[in-house]
Order: C-alpha cells, then structure tokens, then sequence
C-alpha cells in the first residue's frame, strides 16, 4: 500500500483484545478516518464470491445452519494448516486494500489523520504506509477477559490466534507510541490526544 500523501496516516497494533478498536473510535470522534479492517472482512465474507470461493476450497462443512460462512469453522481450518492461511489471506487481503484505498481517497478536508486497524499490519507489510505506529498495551489478564466476553474464544483459541501474529515484544518495537490501556475510558483518551497533538499535520 502506498501511503497518502494528504493526510498522516497512524497505524494501530497490538495484542488481540487490547482494544484497538476503542482507540479507533476516539480517533472518529476527533476528526480521523479510520479504516476498521475486521469489519471490511466481515462485510467480505457476507458476499457470494467469497461463499462460493471458500466452498470451492473446502467444501460446504464451512457453512453455518443459515447456508452463510462460519467463522469458526473456517479458522479451525486455516489456524491449523499455514499453507491454507496463507491462501485466505491472498484472497482477502487484496479485497480489504482497496476497500481501505478507496476510503481513504474519499478523506475530507480537514481530516486530522487517516488510521488503519487492522490485526496483521506489520506482519503484511504496512508499516510504510504509516507516519506513526501506535502500540495499545493491555494487561493480558483484561485482553483475554475482553476476548473470551466479547467473542466467546477459550484461552486455547486466543492463544492460537495470537501464535499467528507477531509477538507482543516484536510489534512493541516497531512502534513510535506506546497506549496503555488498563480499562481507564479518561486515561485512554488523553493519551491519543496526547499522541495525536505529536503528530505531524501531514505526512
């Protein structure tokens, strides 16, 4: 992905379950368009091509009692067997680019920054493509409390998920900005504004 050149564009990684998507979220309500890569691949996989790609692959055991794709079926799949993670993610991920190049061409003016939230950021190449790359740091004990409320996950099940992303030491290091997000909703805030207002105007 080639970066913007109007706007700065920050870059959101962390743990699964540290709450990037709440950082996102202030960022929306501070003048930022933010490009959510999970919801762009939930919107992908309600779509027919997807459907009929991944049945082609897989047959239709990865269909749920409402003949839609499910998830968990599917990750059953490709988090056991990398040579077929790899396939989905050269499916998807050219999808989500130009879903994300499309709405970031369409920044109004006066956009304080364009943000990508996308789990695998650094692990698919789009470190360049940001200004600056924040890390959003949570307490494991909060990130797998989140996961296991919000997505029904067991610690085995986040546990595989996270042995397929950079570790936390790795991404931490590739970061300019460190967030600590310890379920301080204020605390929270003020650090992205603090992060924000070091941010140059454009990139």
């Amino acid at each position: 992905m080639e970066r913007p050149q109007k706007f700065p564009v920050i870059g959101l990684v962390g743990g699964i379950g540290s709450g990037k998507s709440e950082v996102g979220g202030i960022l929306r309500t501070l003048g930022c368009v933010v490009c959510d890569s999970d919801s762009l691949v939930r919107d992908l996989y309600r779509t027919p091509e997807l459907k009929t790609e991944l049945q082609s692959w897989w047959g239709p055991g990865i269909l749920d009692d409402q003949g839609q794709i499910d998830r968990i079926a599917v990750g059953a799949i490709v988090f056991k067997d990398p040579l077929e993670r790899a396939r989905l993610e050269a499916f998807i991920h050219p999808r989500v680019e130009a879903e994300r190049a499309k709405m970031f061409a369409a920044a109004p003016a006066g956009t304080r920054a364009l943000v990508i939230d996308a789990p695998l950021l650094l692990e698919a190449g789009l470190a360049d493509a940001c200004t600056r790359i924040w890390f959003i740091d949570a307490p494991e004990q909060i990130r797998h409390t989140r996961v296991m409320t919000s997505r029904g996950w067991t610690a085995d099940e986040l546990a595989r998920r996270e042995a397929a992303q950079w570790s936390l030491d790795r991404k931490r290091a590739a970061a300019h900005d460190v967030l600590r997000n310890d379920g301080d909703p204020a605390s929270l805030r003020e650090q992205v504004l603090q992060a924000l207002g070091n941010l140059p105007r454009e990139a």
